[in-house]
């Protein structure tokens, strides 16, 4: 006897959605605003280029702060007065780096803003996972999406404050009014499982069953339904972590790399002068942002697992059309297919992520925050590095093997999960956000969190 089809996954964008994508505006505009201003931050401050740039290196010792802190702040506070503190975190620390008139005084400010705004992203991407249950990969991708979108106005609005003659720093403090108004608009969500980090008492035999099939609601040919489901596919579908983090990694190190040394290639390649070449890499943000409104519906119906792994192949493709350019449209179109690529690849690792670590969502959140901050610590620098020494044309071999890395973590990782998904086909995937189930009769299971 076959387990009957799952009813088709659904996104409702309901007010806690809504308001959930609230913390990826505001890191959105973070990114896209502060990057172009290090340049002009270094000028007004009289330092060099590679002193500017540690405050890189401090926005990622603030992921690795914000990977320890955020379990435990969940737990103890509870998801959505998380968000809340954390959001005024990121406006404190905005406050101090547009304020700051020496580079220990900037760095400072920096290092404040990463810690709050890793824990804003980290505690609200949970949020709606729990929120949208098997529908969670169109919520998390579609969230990312409205991030980027907003942030590509911030090289918008930071240019036009320096034509106007008021500065950057204009620009990069709208961060800080995003960030007080969706803190606002996040205190008046009523509380429940997806916000308050904890979520009804399961068994361990229903929460395997959850997280199984949490990734595969558009398996064809399910197989028969397991009699009773044991700790055995638990266990399988956790050993998929690490091969998850290996695509997250890889995933994050291509965005990175690509974001940082993208104009030098375009530059040194196609004779571009520089301000042209710093204009194509919007190509790769805006192939990112519209990638993430269309994969997301998308992993509705697609293994989300498989979409990872396609993601990956395209990227590579986008590589080699921007590494062979000569001249800078034939560099924008790469940029645009590798943006389609990255689009993809960290919302999907992440909610594979998630949906490989049931009953440990936060903190899988967590280690997914510190592969991101190693990421962005190392990658840019390797790759800088690389460049000096060989050419940033040599140099830029790296990316599809990175790729070549993201793809045998997707291959792998997704099929541990999707494995266990067909044995398991049939069982709700998430909890239901607005129930409670009842125990079952056997020990539950753990909290959502955990040291």
């Amino acid at each position: 006897m076959t387990a009957p089809d799952p009813a088709p996954a659904r996104l409702v964008r309901d007010r806690t959605t809504l308001t959930l994508y609230g913390p990826f505006v505001v890191w959105g505009w973070l990114l896209y605003s502060f990057n172009p201003s290090v340049p002009l931050l270094a000028d007004e401050l009289g330092v060099t280029s590679a002193q500017a740039g540690l405050h890189g290196t401090a926005m990622a010792a603030g992921g690795l702060t914000a990977a320890v802190l955020t379990p435990r702040a969940v737990r103890t506070l509870g998801r959505r007065t998380t968000i809340v503190l954390s959001a005024l975190v990121v406006a404190l620390g905005i406050g101090a780096l547009v304020t700051g008139t020496a580079l220990p005084w900037t760095l400072a400010g920096m290092l404040v803003t990463s810690v709050g705004g890793n824990v804003l992203i980290s505690a609200a991407q949970v949020g709606l996972a729990l929120q949208h249950g098997r529908a969670a990969s169109a919520a998390v991708t579609e969230a990312n999406g409205v991030g980027a979108a907003v942030g590509l106005l911030g090289p918008l609005a930071v240019g036009a404050a320096v034509t106007a003659g008021i500065g950057w720093r204009a620009g990069v403090v709208v961060t800080a009014v995003l960030a007080v108004v969706s803190a606002l608009l996040v205190a008046r969500l009523p509380t429940g499982p997806a916000l308050t980090g904890r979520p009804a008492r399961r068994t361990p035999q229903a929460v395997a069953a959850q997280a199984a099939s949490a990734v595969a609601p558009a398996l064809a040919d399910p197989a028969p339904a397991a009699a009773a489901p044991t700790d055995a596919p638990l266990a399988r579908v956790r050993r998929a972590t690490p091969w998850l983090l290996l695509a997250l990694l890889a995933a994050l190190a291509l965005e990175n790399a690509t974001t940082y040394w993208a104009t030098g290639l375009v530059v040194e390649r196609t004779g571009a002068d520089p301000g042209i070449g710093a204009a194509t890499t919007a190509g790769l943000v805006a192939g990112m942002a519209a990638m993430r409104f269309v994969v997301g519906p998308l992993s509705l119906r697609v293994a989300p697992a498989r979409l990872l792994a396609g993601s990956f192949v395209l990227a590579t493709v986008g590589w080699a059309v921007l590494w062979t350019a000569t001249t800078p449209a034939v560099a924008l179109a790469g940029l645009v297919v590798a943006g389609l690529g990255y689009g993809a690849q960290y919302p999907l690792a992440v909610v594979l992520l998630l949906a490989a670590s049931p009953g440990r969502t936060d903190r899988a959140q967590a280690q997914a925050t510190l592969t991101g901050a190693l990421a962005i610590g190392v990658a840019p620098f390797v790759l800088g590095a690389l460049a000096d020494a060989v050419g940033t044309h040599t140099a830029f071999l790296v990316v599809p093997a990175l790729a070549a890395l993201g793809l045998v973590g997707a291959v792998v990782g997704g099929s541990a999960v999707r494995a266990t998904a067909r044995r398991l086909e049939g069982s709700d995937p998430w909890p239901d956000p607005t129930s409670d189930p009842s125990p079952g009769p056997t020990t539950p299971a753990s909290p959502t969190t955990s040291a």
